[in-house]
């Protein structure tokens, strides 16, 4: 597995702010709602990407990435769904002209890192957004 740089991951969290977050929860025990209520707080504009829910944290929700208007650019895909299903993502992720895939921590799948590095996306994976960002960017900051 290709292992991204802290100096890599460090420059997509200060570049990118667009975050189309496929598997965000409206259920505030998740680990994708807490994830996303920070990455909002610290300025990142979120797209959740949820068939069953029509609007999560103040933003619509959009039942996959092909729903999210043109008007709306996606630098950084999150994903927060198992691992088995990050090809699918990865080939949406490809045409709406998305630069990064993030792989959630936990989530590793080299057939869709692959495909996403060939198409020209950055590829994170195994790594928390908000842990990284908190790491990296954040570090003197109390998150809670």
């Amino acid at each position: 597995m290709m292992s991204t740089t802290d100096a890599e991951l460090k420059r997509i969290l200060t570049t990118y702010k667009q975050v189309a977050t496929v598997g965000l929860s409206a259920d505030v025990t998740k680990d994708s709602f807490g994830v996303a209520t920070y990455l909002k707080r610290e300025g990142f504009h979120l797209i959740p990407i949820n068939p069953h829910a029509k609007e999560i944290l103040g933003e619509t929700a959009y039942r996959s990435l092909l729903d999210i208007p043109r008007n709306k650019p996606v630098e950084i895909v999150q994903l927060f769904r198992p691992a088995e299903e990050a090809p699918g993502f990865v080939d949406q992720a490809i045409q709406i002209g998305a630069k990064v895939v993030w792989m959630q921590l936990g989530i590793v799948n080299e057939a869709a890192a692959q495909t996403a590095r060939a198409a020209g996306l950055e590829v994170v994976m195994d790594h928390c957004m908000m842990q990284e960002h908190h790491r990296l960017v954040r570090p003197n900051e109390v998150v809670f």
